[in-house]
């Protein structure tokens, strides 16, 4: 144990010596100068600067593709993760809205500095919180690694016995050949009288006059070498040639020492006659790091009506015997609250309008400025600053006389709820299913996930659409919608034309309602509430697991509380739109086809891939039959003619009616479009003909369907009664079809859940 202890001690100390946590001025200028773009950002600039750090991927909905920054991933998580990989706090979605914050946060960094505070505004439980979290934590991350080391300083004042003569700063007669490159930043403790902290983490180059600083930055910006290499997405066009072009930030150039600071500074460059050289030997460099935790550059408040900031006299509660005697004259005063704390950093305001208007009319300065002004001194802040709000209260306040003496100082980012339903599964997944400590149904989140969608469809307006475009897109149900959002699908009956049409209509639908007051994501069940939905269903004593059952029940229980939820007082609207009771009832009729779907699939009675080889020979043979020509049999090697009778049978499966030569022909004619539009990719019937292999699927099951459905009652005996009165064969077909069932998560009981619906709602008539 004691060489484990020893050799920690040893890491902690070969970090902190390889970090450069401690400096003396002389020395910190030495880093600047080694990398001055890295050392001179300010909050915007830094923030900015780590996400780009972690990189982009491109991702790909039904309604566009758009750039994912990885930052929102919590690529560093590397313990709190989710069985399939993601961190369990990382960011669903929401693609739209981080382009929105880097967008906003690249602007205040072209501008020098941040005067606008961003506000996340859109329905509660839509991940405004998430958002700020994993802002936080991805810069926490960064100022810990050699690229997004931070810097501040403190004053130090050594003891008699370390510095002769020190104490009280009597000028000697000597200070002019005094050594000019010592410095007491490195003195041990017992060696310090006294150390005073700088709260408002000023820049240690506030220590430099401004002319001279502005010169000083100019030159060493201009013969800066390019920065080092070494980010984690090496696919990412470098920012950096760019952002050597960028002057030096406001903060950097403007800035000056805190009011405390400056009494310190002009009271030893008096005492010193003037010896700047002296002063600086009082100067502590130290590298510091943003913490949520303890509230170091990374801050969260909450509505209170206060102003964020604050301060106290430093000499009320300190013993002035420690300072020395230069410095027991003057009155210092320190700063706090939580404007002072997200200093370097970013400060999120959560709800912010949910405070009286007076409490942050400060605000309107502040942001403009840089600046908060306080009893005895203006504290200059350098921090980003981002704040969420719900709909309701924004609207409030657009009626409010000040809120356009406000708009210019804010930066308006929607951020509304999701609108697929595998989205919003996979915040389930992340999010809820870690806390539940039974096994998780297949499907459990899927049916939460497709109720919680549902609700927030909103009926399109056919008008804002050419023909005849309009009358497909008028004429979506809410489940319809729903399914196109998720998989890019359009409905079945509008045939192959139409839906061609409204696939390629996707992006202009999901965008129709963005300039509404209430937009499509901003009314419906929010998360929050499914994830009590969820949590509640897992605590069923009806059921052994989180079963989609109990999900069920819990979503009927939440139908009724119409009073409290905005989204259960919505007119029911034709297509289905609102009407909860419709959506019960189809997110149940997908979880039965779900089930039957894999009870199909458990019993071993059909092979998944044998339709799907069963029509793409059937597409071989009608394109040659179209050609009139002959196709070789891969056995015999001999050119037939086509197979009449196996076309004439996936007819049959197809339904196809009329003119069986024209379908043919069409056929044809759909796989030649396809091939244009996907030049160079080969031709997958599955992927070309969706809707043909599910009508052949479903043909070929009605076949199965009562041994089937005989099986799914064995599996019902099998568990629940202990395989009372199978015999031989039975148990075993049984045994094998759930043993298949656990291959897809099911357990014992959830797999017997699911036949025993089945049976009741399904296959009654067939037992």
């Amino acid at each position: 144990m004691m060489n484990r202890i020893a050799s920690i001690a040893k890491t902690v100390e070969h970090r902190f010596k390889a970090g450069r946590r401690v400096l003396s001025f002389a020395e910190y200028l030495e880093l600047f100068a080694s990398d001055p773009v890295r050392h001179s950002r300010d909050a915007s600039r830094y923030l900015r600067d780590t996400i780009d750090y972690f990189g982009t991927t491109q991702v790909t909905y039904p309604w566009g593709e758009f750039t994912r920054h990885r930052l929102f991933d919590l690529p560093w998580e590397k313990l709190d993760r989710t069985a399939d990989g993601r961190a369990r706090r990382s960011l669903i979605g929401q693609e739209h809205v981080q382009g929105e914050i880097y967008r906003a946060v690249s602007n205040f960094a072209r501008e020098g500095k941040p005067n606008r505070l961003m506000l996340l505004h859109g329905p509660n439980g839509s991940a405004k919180s998430t958002i700020a979290y994993c802002l936080m934590a991805a810069l926490e991350h960064y100022s810990a690694l050699d690229e997004g080391a931070l810097y501040r300083f403190h004053w130090v004042f050594p003891s008699n016995k370390a510095i002769r003569g020190a104490l009280g700063f009597e000028h000697r007669k000597d200070a002019a050949s005094a050594d000019t490159t010592a410095s007491y930043a490195h003195l041990p403790d017992d060696d310090i009288d006294a150390k005073l902290i700088v709260e408002v983490r000023d820049h240690p180059l506030f220590l430099i006059p401004m002319d001279e600083r502005r010169a000083m930055l100019d030159g060493m910006l201009k013969a800066a070498r390019p920065p080092k290499e070494g980010r984690p997405d090496s696919s990412r066009k470098d920012p950096t040639a760019d952002e050597r072009q960028e002057p030096p930030c406001d903060w950097l150039v403007h800035g000056q020492l805190s009011h405390k600071s400056q009494l310190i500074f002009e009271a030893l460059l008096a005492s010193y006659h003037g010896s700047y050289t002296e002063v600086l030997k009082h100067v502590q460099v130290e590298r510091y790091f943003i913490s949520q935790r303890y509230r170091v550059g990374a801050v969260t408040i909450g509505p209170q009506l206060r102003v964020d900031a604050s301060e106290r006299q430093v000499t009320a509660d300190r013993s002035l015997g420690a300072l020395p005697a230069s410095l027991q004259a003057i009155t210092l005063y320190e700063t706090g609250g939580e404007l002072v704390e997200a200093a370097g950093g970013l400060l999120e305001f959560s709800d912010l309008l949910k405070r009286p208007l007076d409490a942050i009319k400060y605000l309107q300065l502040t942001i403009e400025t840089g600046e908060v002004a306080l009893t005895q001194q203006n504290v200059q802040l350098n921090c980003v600053m981002v704040g969420s709000a719900n709909e309701l209260h924004l609207d409030a306040f657009r009626e409010h006389p000040e809120f356009a003496s406000f708009r210019g100082r804010l930066e308006l980012i929607r951020t509304p709820y999701l609108l697929s339903y595998e989205q919003e599964r996979a915040i389930y997944d992340t999010h809820v299913v870690p806390q539940v400590k039974r096994h998780v149904a297949p499907h459990a989140t899927r049916v939460a996930a497709m109720f919680a969608v549902l609700t927030r469809m909103r009926k399109p307006s056919p008008d804002r659409y050419a023909r005849p475009l309009d009358g497909a897109v008028g004429g979506l149900t809410a489940l319809e919608k729903m399914d196109l959002y998720t998989t890019g699908v359009a409905p079945e009956r509008l045939g192959r034309d139409l839906s061609k049409l409204v696939v390629s209509g996707i992006k202009e639908l999901h965008a129709e309602s963005d300039a509404y007051p209430i937009y499509e994501g901003r009314i419906g069940a929010s998360p929050r509430e499914m994830r009590g939905v969820l949590l509640d269903a897992s605590q069923s004593a009806a059921y052994r697991c989180l079963s989609p059952l109990a999900v069920m029940d819990e979503i009927e229980a939440l139908c009724q509380r119409k009073a409290e939820f905005e989204w259960l007082q919505q007119d029911v609207v034709t297509g289905g739109y609102h009407d909860v009771k419709e959506f019960r009832a189809a997110t149940f009729d997908r979880l039965l086809n779900l089930w039957e779907e894999e009870l199909y699939t458990a019993s071993g009675f059909i092979d998944e891939e044998r339709y799907a080889e069963l029509f793409d020979r059937y597409v071989q043979h009608v394109n040659v039959w179209t050609r009139k020509e002959r196709i070789r049999n891969k056995l015999t090697g001999e050119y037939e003619e086509p197979d009449e009778k196996l076309m004439q049978e996936v007819e049959r499966l197809l339904e196809v009616k009329g003119d069986v030569d024209d379908a043919r022909r069409q056929l044809i004619s759909g796989v030649a479009a396809w091939s244009l539009d996907h030049p160079g990719a080969k031709i997958d019937a599955v992927t070309v003909f969706p809707h043909h292999l599910k009508r052949i699927r479903e043909a070929i099951l009605v076949d199965r369907r009562p041994a089937v459905a005989r099986l799914t009652r064995d599996i019902v005996v099998l568990v629940r009664e202990n395989a009372a009165g199978l015999d031989a064969q039975r148990r075993k077909d049984a045994e094998q079809a759930l043993m298949r069932l656990k291959k897809l998560d099911y357990c014992e009981s959830c797999a017997a859940d699911a036949a025993s619906t089945l049976l009741r709602k399904r296959f009654q008539e067939l037992i």
